[in-house]
């Protein structure tokens, strides 16, 4: 008996990443929103939301300032190219967030 708890809790270590939110899965969920500023922000405050969010941005900073230095422009110019281009991509349904800071549903 005991191995077989060993086991299933070794494929549940395994498998829980996939029950991680997605980027989509928290689009469609209206959790995040896209903002002007090329950085994902949070709508819903919960640790998963939050954690998401995090990566998300980390990952896009972190492509921003290649693509500024291999352009040699400004970090911040690239993000809000970016940005804006995130917006207007935003699907039906999906949060974006305005120039006066509110969230809107497109």
């Amino acid at each position: 008996m005991a191995k077989k708890a060993l086991l299933l809790l070794a494929m549940l270590m395994l498998t829980s990443p996939a029950f991680a939110l997605t980027l989509e899965e928290a689009r469609q969920q209206g959790r995040v929103g896209e903002t002007l500023s090329g950085y994902l922000a949070p709508i819903a405050q919960d640790s998963e939301t939050l954690t998401l969010v995090k990566n998300i941005n980390a990952a896009r900073a972190e492509s921003y300032q290649q693509v500024a230095d291999s352009n040699h422009l400004p970090v911040d110019d690239v993000a809000k190219m970016a940005g804006e281009k995130l917006v207007a991509r935003a699907r039906p349904g999906e949060y974006v967030r305005g120039l006066n800071g509110q969230w809107l549903k497109k």
